[in-house]
């Protein structure tokens, strides 16, 4: 498929064609009968490189399960391979080199979707009430401490 409508790039490609023929055929034994066809394919291969490319078809993307199903209050099944986790957003880096937006992004998720089972995000936010994570904030401002005056440190007993 050479585009005669263009004389002046059919001469180049004919130049391209020979210089690589050249290459080759200086490199590689080549009985003298094959030659015209070695410069017919390259010639062109190169004229089909400046050429359009079609489209790539567009697949349309199928969950391993439903949107829907996809939410349990025990694991978060991820709608790439099927698995189930706790946490999806390590599987996601880790697997499929994806961030919870362009996973989201993807498969036409809601911002809110989770990352994180329900019942193990509640456990992980009782353990931590439990331990008092963010109670400190609260406690110091409500009541400031009172600094305490620092210690007078001795000096070592001299030895005789």
């Amino acid at each position: 498929m050479t585009d005669e409508s263009n004389p002046a790039l059919n001469a180049i490609y004919v130049e391209l064609a020979a210089e690589i023929v050249a290459a080759y055929v200086s490199n590689n034994s080549v009985a003298a009968s094959e030659i015209a066809s070695l410069i017919e394919t390259v010639h062109t291969s190169i004229a089909n490189l400046t050429q359009t490319a079609k489209e790539p078809e567009v697949v349309p993307l199928t969950p391993a399960v439903s949107v829907r199903k996809s939410v349990t209050p025990d694991y978060i099944i991820c709608l790439e391979d099927g698995k189930q986790f706790k946490s999806l957003k390590r599987h996601l880096r880790t697997r499929y080199d994806l961030t919870p937006e362009e996973y989201r992004a993807k498969w036409g998720l809601p911002s809110d979707y989770p990352m994180v089972a329900p019942n193990y995000a509640a456990a992980r936010s009782e353990l931590a009430k439990a331990s008092g994570l963010g109670q400190l904030r609260k406690t110091a401002a409500a009541a400031p401490v009172a600094a305490k005056p620092a210690a007078k440190r001795r000096a070592p007993a001299k030895k005789s």
